[in-house]
């Protein structure tokens, strides 16, 4: 059993160890540059040094920027300080209305069991119409939102019907903790962590309500000069992905060893229904298509100032 400080403190210390950006804006040479977060596939891809040895048989060194979250990644990608990182589905539509100079590269298709809406055991909430009138927290912009609004949807309602607290990950543990908000919209690790509390219940996950993609991207110069080495990233993630997803029990205390998340709490997060660390690909028809009526919802929502597209920043390997 977690107890409720060892839950808080998991995530503080999560968040914590998440350290700010230690980014150099000047390219040494022949150094090809990775903004990451301690989480997924690129996390295990720079533990084992596999890019690193991929790339040095281009003669490319590999330097590592660490990141809280998407938008300043990608920020820092768009302005010319990375050439590559990842992200959730919602970021990139900010940065691209912005003008950020990057491109769509590749995507992995998570798995929906792994956002939830949360609420405390005892909690009257027993469905989501019961959401009507209370205060839910998730983080503006984040994948959180386009799930709450989807759920909300589903039986009539919008976020009008609901009292929104717009509250990042661990701000929004604390106060779930406290009885500050009625319920929480959240994605792994921070749900498995708040599952793991036996004052948590599950009210629904994002299965079926809208499916969950993270985005690989890269600075548009750096793209159009070296495709090649794209091309070669997204395909040695997906070697580590695949090699992961079939060793589980090696991989399981590898990614908790970085995240600094309990074993029990990541195999949760690896074994989830659909989890499968091994779709990592250049980008689909389908994950393009996704994105797009994300878009389209998002500005129809009023939360996006202009309309995307987004087949004009997606980038798709040359056929051999």
């Amino acid at each position: 059993m977690i107890t409720r400080r060892q839950t808080l403190a998991l995530i503080g210390a999560t968040a914590a160890a998440l350290s700010a950006p230690n980014i150099r804006p000047a390219r040494a040479a022949k150094e090809f540059r990775i903004g990451w977060q301690k989480n997924g596939v690129l996390a295990l891809a720079k533990r084992t040094g596999a890019l690193e040895k991929r790339l040095g048989e281009r003669g490319l060194t590999v330097s590592w920027a660490e990141f809280t979250s998407g938008p300043p990644l990608l920020e820092a990608l768009g302005a010319g300080s990375l050439d590559f990182g990842p992200t959730g589905d919602v970021p990139p539509l900010f940065a691209q209305a912005a003008g950020a100079n990057l491109l769509y590269v590749g995507s992995y298709k998570g798995t929906a069991s792994g956002s939830a809406i949360l609420v405390p055991k005892d909690s009257p909430i027993a469905a989501i119409e019961d959401l009507k009138g209370k205060r839910i927290a998730f983080k503006r912009g984040s994948s959180a939102h386009n799930f709450t609004v989807k759920a909300l949807r589903s039986v009539g309602l919008t976020t009008d019907d609901i009292e929104a607290a717009d509250l990042a990950p661990p701000d929004a543990a604390a106060a779930f903790k406290t009885g500050g908000i009625d319920a929480w919209a959240i994605w792994d690790p921070y749900f498995a962590v708040a599952q793991a509390d036996p004052q948590t219940r599950v009210l629904i996950t994002a299965e079926g309500i809208v499916d969950s993609w993270s985005f690989f991207f890269g600075n548009s110069d750096f793209t159009a000069s070296e495709p090649e080495v794209i091309a070669d990233v997204i395909d040695e993630l997906s070697k580590v992905g695949a090699w992961a997803q079939a060793n589980l029990d090696e991989t399981v205390p590898a990614l908790a060893q970085i995240t600094g998340i309990p074993a029990e709490v990541t195999r949760t997060i690896l074994t989830r229904k659909g989890a499968d660390l091994s779709k990592v690909a250049t980008l689909s028809d389908e994950a393009l298509t996704y994105q797009q009526a994300l878009a389209d919802e998002f500005h129809g929502l009023g939360i996006l100032p202009k309309t995307l597209t987004i087949a004009d920043v997606a980038w798709r390997p040359k056929a051999s």
